[in-house]
């Protein structure tokens, strides 16, 4: 492969192109949705993604499969909006973050099975940097803690298991990249190896606060530079794709990691203002300005945005089970046919059973970040059925959120009253919505556009392109479908959040 090539800007708005895309590559499914210049979703085509799980605390995708179902989706969305490439503005990108790929240079394919951001096997490398003392200075630089979670340890395993990948990499001859840089990647043509400030902020190699890889950490963890992708703003020109796929070129013009975008579509534009996404996993981000802010209770610091060079900085705090605790009431207990049933089971059981359900599947994430917790059901009784599990398994998310919003409350005074913006397929419950907003005790927004992910991508392709406003007041994108105000009293809240915590006691490892 040649020298790599500058993506050139066209000069903004394309004549007649008032389209924008979004593709949304998730961990379990991929999708791409056409939005008008108003934001607007016009069309949208989406296909499963396979997940692999070769051994316990593993858990991969076939690079290959995320490329081919990401052309897939963005071809399907603009046949059934019967949008052509050149009325295309631009693409924004956005994608599940962490998630590892190492891949030739020359041929483009991958040298392993993409490491998924929920995979564990990193765990020994980490409790290893921990035992060098090395989390400090990767918690200042990174805003992040030495955990499986994050990107690094991902390839700090595969260079050191894969024979000959170190001195390959070393060589030149091979890319690293969240997803969001493979694809981009190969939609260029293998022109373009880059990411932006928020994917990049996510693999544990990164300076939040100067904007740039962080060489000493790249020392000592052992990681070649040449490996690395250029880091952009979110709004930017990532370069145009290869005519070959769409029938004409189409201009990248924005990424951002899912859960920033999704902050994006929930206009979470002020310093104060928080969303919680509930998909496979949960995660709550809190706006707060210019300012990174340091936790005291294990929260992340992270980059929300960047655009003109400016930073935006969250809190986030990660649930690693939401809806995968619904997936399992249908998968593993059998005792739901689909999720949209958990709700209708959960009404129906007795609220004051007493049964609490950890869902520590894979470890607890924050703020107990406890890789060796083991998921438990506490205070079953004979007379708990599945309506009373099904209820546990809901309400657990409610009381992890509680965890999240109580920590960010603690690390930034400033957060005030809190309205939470809501996403995810979670949403879709009223029951479960209902519960969060009396177990957080504020109110709770469901947006009208319940994709915000791909309406956060689309947003940052229109800043770039010129057809919609920087982040600011004006939130023109943003519509509220439904509130959800608390009507539990607060000294029962506070009593079942108690016995929350308890359980969770007794599972930490």
């Amino acid at each position: 492969m040649g020298p790599m090539l500058r993506p050139e800007s066209d000069g903004g708005k394309r004549m007649g192109a008032d389209a924008l895309l979004a593709l949304d590559q998730g961990t379990t499914s991929t999708r791409a949705i056409l939005f008008d210049s108003a934001l607007h979703p016009r069309a949208t085509h989406q296909v499963e993604l396979p997940q692999h799980f070769p051994a316990p605390g593993r858990v991969e995708h076939a690079a290959e499969d995320i490329l081919a179902h990401s052309i897939a989706c963005l071809r399907g969305a603009m046949e059934r909006g019967g949008v052509a490439a050149g009325s295309v503005a631009g693409i924004g990108i956005t994608n599940q973050r962490e998630t590892t790929v190492v891949w030739d240079r020359a041929t483009g394919r991958a040298v392993h099975r993409a490491i998924v951001w929920q995979d564990r096997r990193s765990a020994p490398i980490c409790e290893r940097l921990r035992a060098e003392g090395l989390e400090p200075l990767l918690t200042e630089r990174t805003g992040l803690l030495a955990d499986p979670y994050f990107s690094a340890t991902k390839l700090m395993w595969m260079l050191e298991e894969i024979p000959g990948l170190r001195a390959r990499a070393a060589r030149g001859e091979l890319a690293f990249g969240t997803v969001d840089s493979f694809l981009l990647w190969h939609l260029t043509g293998g022109r373009v190896h880059a990411t932006d400030a928020t994917n990049a902020a996510r693999t544990m190699l990164y300076d939040i606060r100067r904007g740039e890889w962080d060489e000493e950490i790249l020392r000592a963890l052992d990681i070649p530079r040449a490996l690395l992708p250029e880091v952009r703003d979110c709004a930017a020109e990532f370069g145009t794709t290869d005519p070959a796929l769409f029938g004409a070129p189409i201009p990248l013009r924005g990424m951002a990691g899912d859960q920033q975008a999704a902050t994006l579509g929930q206009a979470c534009f002020r310093p104060g203002m928080a969303k919680s996404t509930y998909g496979t996993g949960c995660f709550m981000l809190l706006n707060t300005g210019e300012t990174p802010v340091r936790s005291t209770h294990r929260l992340l610091t992270t980059v929300a945005w960047q655009i003109g060079g400016a930073r935006t900085y969250a809190l986030e705090g990660a649930i690693f089970v939401a809806g995968a605790a619904v997936q399992w009431l249908r998968d593993g207990l059998g005792i739901i046919h689909s999720a949209a049933e958990a709700g209708e089971l959960a009404a129906r059981a007795d609220p004051d059973s007493g049964v609490v359900m950890v869902p520590a599947f894979t470890g607890l994430g924050a703020p107990h970040w406890d890789a060796g917790a083991r998921g438990a059901i506490l205070g079953l009784t004979r007379g708990a059925g599945a309506a009373e599990i099904a209820r546990a398994a809901l309400e657990s998310v409610a009381w992890q959120t509680r965890d999240l919003l109580d920590a960010m409350r603690a690390d930034w005074p400033g957060m005030g009253e809190t309205v939470l913006r809501v996403d995810g397929g979670m949403t879709a419950s009223d029951w479960t919505m209902r519960f969060l907003a009396d177990a957080l005790q504020c109110p709770v927004d469901v947006p009208a556009v319940a994709e915000t992910t791909a309406l956060g991508a689309a947003y940052l392709a229109g800043v770039q392109a010129g057809l919609c406003p920087p982040p600011g007041d004006n939130a023109t994108h943003w519509r509220r479908r439904v509130r959800f105000e608390p009507d539990m009293p607060a000294e029962e809240a506070d009593r079942r959040h108690a016995a929350w915590c308890a359980a969770v006691g007794r599972v930490l490892g």
